[in-house]
């Protein structure tokens, strides 16, 4: 005789169920919520239920050799029922039925725990197919299988072979979908029970159609030779039997940019950018131009070109000018750097200088630029700044002079740092 069920479980179901019924109508049929960028579509209430109960089977058959565990089992079987039927059985199964993270799972558990302690004890014996008295014929959220739809209706081409068996029926073994066959390739129609575009019939009897695939642009054929054509693919005409490729550059089909040309391909065409020397062309490079970009000028046949350099564009001191495609640009002059606007003269790395102070007679300052400075006087050794000699002209060891900075700084060398 079947036991009661557990005390600990009554709790649980009855949550579970005034959850169920305080929803506004049953929750396998309760629209999804739109699937967001970051996670994966939910699965079918159908595919969870037979996911749910290929579970509960397999528990079934890894709890089918135990018992009660204690040590005297013929007691235990004629005291509290057999361990194959027993409640205990029931819920180890259950514990292990859902992953912790399928939260899908767990929710349609909640929902039809009920109902499996029901079958569990009262309907094994009549209804042994616990996905068919569950997820079909209880919850209805499964279809037989080659039917769709909350009505269970046939798949297109029946339920023994539904879409012909060269297709999938959208839904199929659930109460959602359309019913729509997907075909396979090479197949189509409402059933898939015809041979697709670009296809025809090489066999065909009351159960099978085997679809080959025509001769490249065929759309319809007769057969797989070239000469087979019946319709032709877009971008091609039949002619004779044959499809021949449409040249859309030379007639209006041809939609392209006003500074772009026409190519013809295989069944279509494609438009590419004009020489940048064109505005506006009738093909590739220079030569094709309908009129010359500024900057450029017709030679000949071709658009070539202005070297605006020979003329005088660039009028700031120190400065020199650089053709470039269509156009030229000022730059300084070797020797010069760019500095707020204007071409000034570049300082020479590691020039040795002598300053010259008001006390020349007395002492001799060399360093060299920019890097290292050694100073050398009769008063005097170790760093020396001189704010007062800016301004004041400096003679180069070379042939060249210039002019100090603001925050010039004279560093004495190591070679001098032990010499007086």
């Amino acid at each position: 005789m079947a036991s009661q069920p557990l005390k600990g479980l009554v709790p649980a179901v009855f949550w579970g169920l005034s959850l169920f019924l305080s929803l506004p109508g049953p929750i396998w049929l309760q629209p999804s919520p739109p699937p967001q960028s970051s996670l994966p579509p939910q699965p079918h209430p159908c595919h969870t239920c037979r996911g749910l109960v290929d579970s509960f089977n397999k528990g079934l058959e890894r709890t089918i050799r135990d018992n009660f565990g204690g040590g005297n089992t013929a007691w235990e079987e004629e005291k509290l029922s057999k361990y194959k039927d027993s409640e205990t059985r029931l819920v180890e199964v259950l514990e292990g039925v859902c992953s912790k993270s399928d939260f899908e799972c767990h929710r349609l558990l909640e929902l039809s725990e009920e109902l499996v302690e029901n079958w569990w004890f009262h309907k094994q014996q009549e209804a042994p197919d616990l996905f068919q008295w569950l997820c079909s014929d209880s919850l209805k959220l499964c279809c037989p299988a080659g039917t769709f739809g909350p009505s269970c209706l046939p798949c297109p081409g029946g339920t023994e072979r539904p879409c012909g068996g060269y297709g999938q029926c959208e839904g199929e073994g659930t109460r959602g979908g359309s019913g729509h066959c997907d075909c396979q390739a090479g197949y189509g129609g409402e059933a898939c029970g015809q041979c697709g575009l670009g296809y025809f019939e090489a066999e065909r009897n009351a159960s099978h159609l085997v679809c080959s695939a025509c001769f490249g642009p065929c759309a319809r054929c007769s057969g797989p030779e070239e000469s087979n054509c019946l319709q032709c693919m877009k971008g091609w005409a039949l002619h004779h039997l044959k499809c021949v490729d449409i040249d859309e550059c030379g007639t209006e089909r041809a939609n392209c940019g006003a500074d772009q040309f026409c190519v013809n391909t295989e069944g279509s065409y494609e438009c590419r950018d004009c020489a940048k020397a064109c505005l506006g062309c009738m093909g590739a490079g220079p030569g094709r131009c309908k009129k010359c970009s500024p900057g450029y000028q017709q030679v000949g046949s071709k658009c070539l070109d202005v070297d605006e350099c020979e003329t005088e564009v660039c009028p700031g001191e120190n400065e020199q000018c650089e053709n470039t495609e269509g156009g030229y640009r000022c730059i300084c002059a070797e020797g010069y750097k760019q500095m707020e606007g204007i071409c000034v003269k570049e300082q020479i790395p590691g020039a040795f200088l002598i300053l010259l102070t008001p006390e020349t007679t007395r002492h001799w300052r060399f360093y060299s630029h920019p890097h290292s400075i050694s100073v050398k006087t009769k008063m005097q050794r170790g760093e020396a700044t001189f704010p007062g000699l800016c301004g004041k002209q400096v003679a180069e060891l070379g042939s060249q002079s210039r002019q100090c900075d603001p925050e010039e700084r004279l560093i004495q060398s190591r070679q001098a740092s032990s010499q007086r």
